[in-house]
């Protein structure tokens, strides 16, 4: 197999090669992988056995058609079936999305899924890239994202929640903000295709805020959550006008019988899958700390079920992750063809223990031979920036247009991390975005102040840094909306618009993150881990609902049941 690795690689036009083409290459078994970000604990083994039992039944028969599924999976999410669109994986409804309602350009913060980058230009749209520094631990400021925005006069914001491949998070009432600042653009999507995985607020999703909005979208994955990538099924939440539009140009069948099957088998699996979450978030917590053993590797605080990291000087990461893969049988994401990141970054899936310690094996034997190296310590002024291919600083420099001069040239003057943590400072107000219309007080839209992220590494020898707490918010005045014929009017902020009607599938559902840990931020963009994070689950998991009590029991799955 070690001789066809690099063709393997170069030879796909995804980021790695698939699972079955890998498995063709070697020895008819798979490596361990910790490339592609799926729920490793979800099907349950009886689940896994029940779908087997039935195989020749599902892939006989036709599914039912996709507004039965859709029903099916709004009756779990207590959703109304017009405000939903499921299509065949979450890249089918991100091309319909461009192709009817992105017009002529779309902005996006870099690192990121590379279809929100690829997909529009594709169809010959512009594409703003806004670069997340590796100096602030690739945390996203919204004010600066609000004023790259309104500078470029893009018609089009995306935001992932969690991002991929870092795992940042932003707090629900700061994506709140940002959604009512933009409210006149043509379309603000939220991709909150990880958010299962995260556990900083209880509840994180902005679903039930998009269906009351003309512009908002929010994406969701069901693939990833429910470990079945295979399957391809995900869908998106917004106001019934755009739902409806996406849906009717959907095939009737684009949803096969195996993501009918599952959708079917959910309400009776609840309690499984939330444990699955728990577990999830478990093994991250666990997964970094046995990372941030290794001298040199640095470790960016994640709420998605993966962790971003940096090697250490001198390695370069497509050779880590042949070694890997060769040497080892591990698969890794290298991060060197993603837009606003280089080979020096790996995004690594989180796994059940046994699985890590496999990693942390391989990875001392790549970077260090057979024992540990002193790490090199990092330059104060940081290395020069590069994606790692030409091709994409070409690619990253000619769509930013004359605003920018690309990310390369830019990101050379970005301060380098430093190699050992230091204390987080208390939160500066940051600089407020350009005055907002009379009809949107700035009094009345608090807007979260960003921290810097200090250095997060966290070596053994030392207690991490507790994670200080989202910083007050402060007053911020919106950005101008645009104006003219056909601007959308501007939107009341969220202070002075009437609550959504509650239902029973809309209440408030009780977190269920790691027990001890209620209203702590787990690996949170604002800083690194706690003691209480570290030492992992210290209590019982909480009993299971009981039988007769289906979903409603466990909260609305899948959008306000995140923590």
């Amino acid at each position: 197999m070690a001789g066809n690795v690099t063709s393997l690689f170069r030879g796909t036009a995804a980021h790695s090669p698939s699972m079955a083409a890998l498995t063709r290459e070697g020895d008819g078994a798979g490596p361990v992988d910790f490339c592609i970000p799926c729920n490793p604990y979800f099907p349950t083994p009886a689940m896994f056995d029940e779908l087997a039992s039935r195989l020749r039944e599902i892939i006989t028969y036709y599914p039912s058609s996709a507004d039965t599924i859709t029903s099916e999976l709004c009756s779990l999410l207590q959703l109304p079936p017009q405000c939903v669109a499921m299509g065949n994986g979450s890249t089918e409804l991100i091309t319909w999305i461009d192709h009817l309602l992105v017009r002529e350009s779309l902005a996006i913060p870099v690192p990121t899924f590379g279809r929100w980058t690829d997909q529009p230009m594709e169809t010959g749209k512009r594409v703003d890239m806004f670069p997340l520094q590796e100096s602030t631990g690739f945390a996203l400021d919204l004010a600066a994202y609000a004023k790259f925005i309104r500078a470029r006069g893009t018609r089009v914001a995306v935001i992932c929640n969690p991002n991929n491949p870092d795992g940042g998070f932003l707090p629900r009432q700061s994506v709140i903000q940002f959604m009512d600042a933009m409210a006149d653009l043509d379309l603000v999507i939220i991709d909150e295709s990880f958010l299962e995985f995260a556990d900083a607020e209880s509840e994180p999703s902005v679903v039930e805020d998009a269906v009351m909005r003309p512009n908002v979208i929010v994406l969701r994955s069901l693939g990833k959550n429910f470990g079945l990538h295979g399957i391809r099924f995900g869908y998106m939440v917004a106001n019934p006008s755009l739902a409806g539009k996406v849906r009717s140009m959907l095939p009737k069948w684009n949803l096969n019988s195996f993501a009918e099957t599952v959708v079917f088998m959910l309400k009776n699996h609840g309690a499984e899958y939330m444990e699955s979450l728990h577990m999830v978030r478990r093994d991250r917590l666990d997964m970094a700390r046995q990372l941030s053993a290794l001298p040199g590797l640095t470790i960016y605080p994640s709420q998605g079920n993966f962790l971003f990291v940096r090697l250490p000087v001198g390695a370069e990461g497509t050779v880590v992750r042949d070694r890997l893969l060769t040497e080892h049988r591990i698969l890794v994401r290298e991060c060197g063809n993603k837009v606003g990141s280089s080979s020096r970054f790996l995004r690594l899936v989180v796994r059940p223990q046994t699985d890590v310690r496999r990693l942390v094996a391989g990875l001392e034997q790549v970077l260090y031979g057979s024992r540990k190296a002193t790490a090199a310590p990092e330059l104060s002024n940081g290395a020069g920036y590069s994606s790692g291919t030409a091709m994409v600083d070409r690619l990253v420099g000619s769509t930013n247009g004359a605003g920018m001069q690309g990310l390369a040239a830019q990101a050379n003057a970005w301060p380098g991390q430093p190699a050992q943590p230091q204390p987080v400072a208390a939160a500066a107000p940051q600089p407020s975005l350009p005055p907002g219309p009379p009809a949107r007080p700035a009094a009345a839209s608090p807007y979260p102040a960003q921290q810097p992220v200090a250095a997060p590494v966290y070596p053994a020898q030392q207690q991490p840094m507790a994670a200080p707490g989202y910083p007050t918010p402060q007053p911020t005045s919106w950005p101008a909306a645009a104006q003219g014929p056909g601007a959308m009017p501007a939107q009341m902020p969220p202070a002075a618009m009437p609550g959504p009607a509650q239902s029973a599938g809309l209440q408030p559902a009780a977190q269920t993150g790691m027990p001890g840990m209620a209203g702590a931020p787990s690996m949170g963009a604002q800083g690194g881990l706690t003691a209480a994070q570290v030492r992992g689950r210290t209590q019982p998991e909480p009993p299971p609902p009981q039988a007769d009590a289906g979903w409603g029991a466990v909260g609305a799955m899948l959008y306000n049941q995140a923590g």
